[in-house]
């Protein structure tokens, strides 16, 4: 008996060591209160020490915080460098649960949880705002996903990856991203209406930046956000301005369409079209998806694309054939 004690204190002290304040708050403006009390059910309930076990509808209960008020919430302990499942429930039942907005939600695997990482062991604690119930942020504020694709950096940061922006104050130690998996990394944040910029870090310091150049760059080199509306924003390439390319090096360099030669290449290689009529756009990308030199075909059979401007290096070749809106694809190795 004695010795079950003794392990038991253990495993609270260990999980006292890394426990981290998070506040759950829950606007219930417009809704009628359940007369069995507003509660919230996630997977951190056994851990926060909830009888019941995680997901029970009917342990965790919360508390409004003024009369005459609609906030209701609850301050819990839970161990901190963890993401974490939650559902708001008006009542005690499982099937008066809130229905997560899509924005909101984990999102894979029908995941319809919303979520949230602790990221921090500070000696405060985590607010995660009066989400509305059943919607996507606090009262008066406007969800904003952001999401970015680390595929083509040689490593992830120990410290993980950040972003920073004028609506917290350009910390980059302050909002780190969760991954999910597939190199995404992503951060849910509220907003008020109007322009933010922002940037993503490989890291936690001023140094680890990424570089913005091209369309998406502000003039003081940062991306830029018109918040108007809830958003889920598309996974950006981290240094780009679309999407990372992500077809694999085995892919043939002939085509329905086109046919691509030499490749691997050094200064200069041809593209021949199966149909030489109608008008084409030649798009070369690097792998950090911005657009290093276009071509615009109207005609022809053949072109040849000047490379000597162009660092040794993979790169993504696209050809769109502009009456059929075809898009086909094939990675060119320049030596």
């Amino acid at each position: 008996m004695k010795k079950v004690l003794i392990a038991s204190l253990l495993i609270l002290v260990t999980v006292a060591s890394y426990a981290k304040k998070v506040k759950f708050s829950v606007d219930m403006t417009g809704q009628t209160i359940n007369t069995t009390g507003i509660h919230v059910a996630g997977d951190f309930q056994t851990i926060a020490g909830f009888a019941g076990g995680d997901w029970n509808s009917a342990s965790t209960t919360l508390t409004q915080e003024v009369a005459d008020t609609n906030i209701y919430s609850i301050i819990v302990d839970i161990p901190a460098f963890t993401k974490y499942e939650y559902k708001y429930v008006n009542g005690d039942q499982f099937y008066e649960a809130e229905f997560v907005p899509q924005e909101s939600r984990v999102g894979y695997n029908f995941n319809d949880n919303r979520w949230l990482y602790v990221d921090s062991l500070a000696d405060d604690t985590t607010d995660i705002g009066a989400i509305m119930f059943a919607m996507n942020a606090p009262a008066g504020k406007i969800l904003v996903r952001y999401l970015v694709d680390m595929q083509f950096q040689s490593s992830v940061n120990g410290s993980g990856i950040h972003l920073a922006g004028d609506f917290q104050g350009w910390d980059p130690s302050k909002t780190i991203l969760y991954s999910f998996g597939s190199n995404i990394y992503e951060i849910i944040s509220y907003h008020d209406a109007g322009t933010v910029e922002y940037k993503f870090y490989n890291g936690n310091t001023g140094a680890a930046s990424e570089t913005i150049t091209g369309a998406c760059a502000s003039g003081n080199g940062n991306r830029t956000l018109q918040v108007s509306a809830d958003i889920v924003l598309d996974a950006v390439c981290y240094n780009g301005c679309a999407a990372c390319i992500t077809a694999g090096l085995n892919e043939l360099n002939s085509h329905a369409g086109f046919s691509m030669y030499p490749n691997p290449a050094i200064n200069e290689s041809s593209i021949s079209f199966e149909k030489s009529s109608g008008s084409k756009v030649v798009s070369v990308y690097d792998m950090n998806g911005r657009i290093v030199s276009e071509v615009l075909s109207e005609n022809e059979s053949k072109i040849v694309l000047p490379l000597t401007s162009l660092s040794q290096g993979i790169y993504m070749v696209t050809v769109k054939f502009n009456e059929t809106n075809e898009v086909q694809q094939s990675k060119l190795i320049i030596e």
